[in-house]
């Protein structure tokens, strides 16, 4: 559930998301903000072009934790 949201579980107004899988990894502040705004640039761009930038930093960011 998204806390505060008044639409039903099954059809939330919006996205949540967490950090676990992140720090799972060993990912700390830094690699955070890196995913924030990878997320926001696709978001304002979904654009396929964008998707396989996107897709390219994530593979990135894994591989150099």
């Amino acid at each position: 559930m998204i806390p505060f949201d008044t639409r039903k579980p099954a059809d939330p107004s919006g996205i949540r998301l967490g950090t676990p899988a992140l720090t799972a990894r060993g990912m700390k502040e830094p690699e955070m903000k890196t995913v924030g705004k990878l997320i926001a640039d696709l978001l304002k761009n979904p654009t396929g072009e964008q998707k396989e930038k996107t897709k390219k930093a994530v593979i990135g960011l894994v591989k150099k934790i």
